[in-house]
């Protein structure tokens, strides 16, 4: 039988140097734009929360940065909460609610599609996070070619 001669983790050690970075911390040029595009539902995996996260991080380099909930994608921007609106019934529970919110605080702009809202999830426009502005379904399209007329940077996020 193999031994383990290795003593046992503790807490506070390092697994990794995270302090290393191998490329150039990028920043955008004036003017540059970024879209993140979300066809994905809350919760239903980490892809949501990390690209809200790529989101905030996009717009701290200094990119006009948008980002575009539509399908599914619009469940990361109802409000939520247990036993009310705004309560975190478990740790994580308002995790897209309050990234969305910095992002909107510190600039970014958030737009969430009617038809999605209203037909796909029976959602109205109240139970938006307050500031995501909500578009018509033709306005999806439109948002994503002026983002590619004006060379945006994107991110296109999907779960299937």
């Amino acid at each position: 039988m193999p031994a383990v001669n290795m003593p046992a983790r503790q807490k506070g050690d390092f697994l990794v140097d995270y302090e290393e970075k191998v490329f150039e911390d990028v920043k955008a040029k004036p003017g540059e734009k970024a879209l993140v595009t979300f066809h994905t539902v809350a919760f239903e995996g980490s892809i949501g929360l990390v690209n809200i996260l790529q989101a905030l991080r996009l717009k701290r380099k200094g990119f006009e940065t948008s980002v575009l909930l539509y399908g599914p994608g619009v469940t990361l921007g109802i409000q939520r909460g247990f036993p009310k609106i705004g309560d975190e019934a478990f740790p994580g529970a308002q995790n897209f609610n309050n990234q969305l919110a910095k992002f909107m605080d510190e600039g970014g702009k958030v737009y969430a599609c009617r038809f999605a809202l209203q037909a796909l999830y029976g959602h109205g426009e109240p139970s938006l996070i307050p500031g995501i502005r909500p578009i018509n379904p033709l306005d999806v399209l439109d948002l994503m070619l002026i983002h590619r007329r004006d060379d945006a940077f994107m991110i296109h996020t999907w779960t299937v």
